[in-house]
């Protein structure tokens, strides 16, 4: 007669009378109870094995077939538990077996123990069951219809699946703490999750395997990883102290994946670039531009993860590839290194700020190499620049770089600015004069000093008066010269591709820098051709509506 027969107080009460029965037998060691004591060796035995039998039965029956932990999770609903007089009965079976077992001279591991083995066997099966379908979604959902298209948070199942393994887990160590004696807890949680780390470690793997092979789009599942298992393993530890050390063997790979993509995507910007073979002759930006920017949009989107990151690599570590394989420990950043304190995102910025400087480092170099004259260089620089700034001041990267992000911008805008006035200057040379007119002719109307030349009025008839014949020629010519050069200056500004913020900034320099010294010119030698045109193609007004055309 089984337990569930006489009842299991009754079933116990036996077996214990059993068991000082043999042991009073084996006390005596007199050779006439040999056979008594073999008879009640295979009772105590048969015994056990019928508890064995009945824990197995009661917990089989007590453990779903299936479970859909989406149904929990969407209608936040606590994981099952075992009922509360089940716990009771399982509690008794394993106290009185474990007893046995260890008097017996049994394995010391508390998993190790009969009714332990049949425990972790029936809900390890059952845990592993319950989270398959998840683990395979999180894979399948990593593969995106466009191989091309960025990660964005979120979209992957990994969430749902580590949230699961959560509910599931914290709900089978309560079982485990209503069954099993406090030293039994740990070990007897950890062995019935193995099977299920097992494979999520398996599933991180393939996950790693798939970030890498597309690390330009796909580098921010890494991220969201670190930050959801580091939060499984917190939480987990938190209200278990255990599993610590598994699950930040499994996120390994995928940690160390997350911290080397930072150091490997600023170089593969800078290889990118260098393998430019040709340049848009009309100045116009190239698409690394703005998919170097958006990569720091999106990598905003993740601060949290990146921000625990960043601290492990340390500011500037992602210039060296060597640095990113320093600090390979498993161990799982603290729930404080998730705090986006002012190191994380100050370490981030600084990392922004050397990706935009190496970005537009390489293009200089590239722009020099392709495209050789200096203005087509200026404007493929400005719209580089002008583009990084819009897209730092339209997204969350404003906030995170302030002032250091655009004073990088500053400089290499005045250096892009230099190279495009070169032409401006060049330009800019037919109106300076070297002419020294008589003093006296025309009532004073020799050169104006410097700063005289705005508040005096300059009669250019007199002035011509004073010129030798070889002198005004000699202003024909400049007048002519700057005439063919102003007006190729002026074609070839409305010919370049411009961002519209470039165009306005450099029609703006141009006009500064020539406006002046031609209303200067022009108020002096416009009567060298008396009015014809000839020479003098555009008066004042002229040239200052010709320079409104071009912003």
């Amino acid at each position: 007669m089984g337990p569930d027969k006489a009842g299991l107080p009754n079933y116990l009460a036996s077996i214990k009378r059993l068991n000082k029965a043999l042991s009073d037998m084996k006390a005596s060691n007199l050779r006439s109870t040999q056979q008594t004591v073999a008879e009640l060796q295979r009772l105590v035995k048969l015994g056990n094995t019928q508890l064995e039998n009945s824990f197995d039965k009661l917990l089989r029956n007590e453990t779903p077939r299936a479970l859909e932990p989406l149904h929990f999770i969407t209608k936040s609903k606590p994981f099952p538990v075992l009922s509360q007089d089940k716990f009771a009965r399982l509690g008794l079976m394993n106290s009185f077996v474990a007893g046995v077992h260890q008097q017996s001279g049994g394995s010391g591991a508390p998993q190790e123990s009969p009714i332990a083995k049949i425990y972790i066997e029936i809900r390890s099966q059952y845990l592993s069951s319950a989270l398959v379908n998840l683990a395979t979604a999180s894979t399948s959902t990593a593969k995106k219809k466009n191989a091309d298209a960025v990660y964005r948070s979120g979209t992957n199942g990994i969430g749902t699946y580590a949230q699961a393994m959560e509910g599931l887990f914290i709900a089978e160590y309560e079982n485990i703490c209503n069954i099993f004696t406090r030293e039994d807890w740990g070990p007897v949680f950890e062995a019935t999750c193995q099977p299920s780390l097992v494979e999520l470690g398996r599933t991180l793997r393939e996950l790693n395997g798939h970030i890498k092979a597309h690390m330009n789009t796909d580098c921010y599942l890494a991220y969201e990883i670190v930050e959801i298992i580091s939060e499984l393993s917190n939480n987990l530890e938190r209200r278990t102290g255990e599993l610590k050390n598994p699950l930040a063997a499994s996120l390994k790979p995928v940690r160390e994946t997350a911290k080397s993509s930072l150091p490997e995507l600023l170089e593969e910007t800078k290889r990118r670039v260098n393998s430019l073979q040709t340049l848009p002759m009309d100045g116009a930006p190239v698409p690394i531009v703005s998919e170097t920017m958006q990569r720091l949009q999106t990598m905003v989107e993740f601060l949290r993860p990146i921000s625990s990151i960043m601290i492990s690599l340390g500011d500037g570590g992602w210039k060296s590839t060597a640095a990113s394989r320093n600090g390979t420990s498993d161990a799982i950043p603290s729930l404080a290194s998730f705090d986006i304190g002012a190191d994380g995102r100050e370490i981030f910025a600084h990392y922004c700020t050397d990706t935009i400087e190496a970005l537009l480092l390489a293009l200089d170099a590239r722009a020099r190499l392709l495209l050789h004259k200096k203005p087509i260089m200026g404007v493929f620089l400005a719209n580089s620049v002008a583009i990084i700034e819009r897209m730092i001041q339209t997204s969350d990267l404003a906030g995170l770089l302030e002032g250091r992000g655009l004073s990088v911008l500053e400089t290499w805008r005045k250096k892009a600015t230099s190279l495009y006035t070169e032409t401006a200057k060049d330009v800019s040379v037919h109106l300076f004069d070297v002419i020294h007119t008589s003093r006296g002719v025309g009532g004073g109307g020799g050169r104006p000093t410097s700063g005289q030349g705005g508040a005096m009025v300059v009669d250019s008839a007199s002035i011509l008066k004073g010129l030798s014949s070889k002198d005004k020629e000699n202003i024909k010519g400049k007048f002519a010269a700057f005439n063919a050069s102003f007006d190729d200056m002026v074609l070839r500004h409305k010919g370049y591709s411009m961002e519209r913020e470039v165009r306005q900034m450099f029609a703006k320099d141009m006009q500064n820098m020539i406006e002046p010294l031609y209303n200067r010119f022009w108020d002096r030698y416009h009567e060298v051709d008396k009015g014809k045109g000839k020479y003098v193609k555009y008066d004042k007004a002229a040239i200052a509506q010709i320079f409104l055309t071009l912003y």
